[in-house]
């Protein structure tokens, strides 16, 4: 309504009960409420403050999960609905119903091609872990007799080794299973084992599409090939090995009492372990070869498994009769008593062991993040960042960001707003993104596991004091990647 002009007698429309709080938002939401096309900009609205409070609010309790033992899918997920349910109200206010409608479709589409590839991961990684595999590498450290420095670097090492593969959370916890095993009830000794599994683990996530959710991300959404993650791995290196140096020295040299263990690896345990590098290799081929989408390869390779799954149940009784009898033969009564317990193999039961609240977790996030990229809140983010700042200083704030607010959301974000940015500045923010989360134990998926799995003895607090080296190594990561990668930021 024009300024000066009289205002218009009351309809009786408003007095229908919600028509008034539809106004209320309509007049609050924007200038361009009332365009006939394209996106509203609500960032200056009563809606859009609204939706920044719900996620901050929401962020805020799943920072407190180890506080409040909420789990953290909870406070995401409800916020995710409010803000996508508030901006539909106001587009259907304005007329405009279905670009509110296509925006959802096309985030929840990003979503659900990274879950489902998520599933397949977390399905293969369960199958090997009821396979005992993780037990059996678990065994062999165990009953080896190593020192507390030898094992801090074994695990440390093992943890960069395995992340790529086995994402750094399930190696974060294996490893960590290790060294409370082994070190039971030496406070000092786990806490700084701990930090090193930590910082190992997601350093060596940062150089693979396989090792966390962030790599898996820009992976899929095109920003990078499969190859070119690797040219992370020397800086992923240095941001292990500088604060593990620095640690080390604060070890002593003495010998933990051995643990007599043995573990035998369930049938089927080595094939399951080659279907999933297989299935592996069917993902990257769809990517690379044919250009469709990661996810083919990886339901694919689902497949496999379930076929493999069919196969172990239907000889399964041949096999018990064959063991048994070698068993006997040998007077091995132990292996002869654990035939009792063997039930098939069922891959549904794998998938349902999958972690669901971290799979929650990731669709309210990236709702959420979604949303409010729709309100135009991501594209003032870019406008601040990459364009009055440089690009570099940016994607290095940004990991320093990482560290209070998990990794997810950040990358999110920033592939949600496509900055122009060169190969090298995309390579940078997936380390930085990756590794950043180390600064603080609930920066990073893994620390808030360990926190969890060894309590008492891994704290915020004992993160915190070795915070100074841990961004020693993250400052001579970004060295390393500015000086070996530079030619990739023309």
């Amino acid at each position: 309504m024009p300024i000066g002009c009289p205002a218009p007698a009351r309809p009786r429309s408003l007095r229908r009960p919600g028509a008034l709080l539809s106004v209320i938002l309509l007049g609050l939401a924007s200038p361009l409420a009332h365009a006939a096309t394209g996106p509203l900009v609500l960032t200056s609205s009563l809606v859009g403050f609204a939706a920044v409070a719900l996620f901050v609010l929401a962020y805020g309790l799943v920072m407190a999960e180890e506080k409040i033992h909420m789990r953290k899918s909870k406070p995401v997920l409800v916020a995710a609905g409010l803000i996508w349910a508030m901006i539909g109200w106001v587009y259907v206010q304005a007329g405009m119903p279905n670009e509110a409608e296509h925006a959802f479709r096309e985030t929840l589409l990003e979503f659900a091609e990274l879950m489902l590839f998520l599933l397949v991961a977390m399905t293969y990684i369960n199958a090997m872990e009821e396979r005992r595999v993780f037990d059996a590498l678990r065994s062999w450290m165990t009953r080896k007799g190593f020192s507390y420095r030898q094992l801090f670097w074994l695990t440390g090492g093992l943890a960069f080794v395995i992340s790529p593969v086995a994402d750094n959370l399930t190696t974060a916890m294996l490893m960590c299973a290790v060294v409370i095993k082994v070190a039971e009830g030496d406070k000092r000794f786990i806490n700084l084992a701990c930090i090193n599994i930590v910082v190992a683990a997601n350093a060596g996530g940062a150089f693979s599409p396989f090792g966390d959710i962030t790599t898996l991300m820009v992976w899929q959404a095109g920003m990078l090939e499969f190859y070119e993650f690797f040219a992370l791995l020397v800086p992923s290196l240095v941001n292990f090995l500088v604060p593990a140096v620095a640690m080390s020295l604060f070890l002593g040299n003495r010998t933990p009492d051995g643990v007599d263990e043995e573990v035998d690896l369930k049938r089927g345990a080595r094939r399951i372990i080659a279907l999933f590098l297989l299935t592996v290799a069917t993902a990257v081929a769809s990517h690379t070869l044919l250009h469709l989408p990661p996810v083919l390869g990886m339901m694919t390779g689902l497949g496999y498994l379930q076929f493999f799954g069919y196969y172990l149940r239907r000889t399964l009784p041949r096999s018990l009769e064959r063991k048994r009898e070698r068993y006997t033969l040998a007077g091995d009564e132990r292996r002869l008593a654990q035939l009792g317990s063997v039930v098939p193999f069922d891959v549904f039961n794998r998938v349902a062991r999958a972690e669901w609240d971290t799979l929650l977790f990731f669709y309210g996030v990236v709702m959420c993040v979604g949303g409010l990229g729709f309100l135009g809140y991501l594209s003032l983010v870019s406008e601040l960042l990459y364009n009055g700042w440089n690009a570099t200083w940016a994607n290095i704030a940004l990991g320093l960001v990482s560290a209070v607010v998990d990794n997810i959301p950040v990358m999110f974000a920033v592939l949600t707003m496509q900055p122009e940015m060169s190969h090298g500045h995309w390579l940078l923010i997936t380390l930085t993104a990756g590794v950043g989360g180390s600064l603080l134990s609930i920066g990073s998926a893994a620390g808030v596991a360990l926190m969890g799995q060894a309590r008492g003895y891994y704290t915020f607090a004992g993160h915190l004091r070795w915070a100074p080296v841990i961004a020693l190594g993250y400052v001579a990561s970004i060295i390393t990647h500015l000086w070996l990668n530079a030619a990739s930021f023309h």
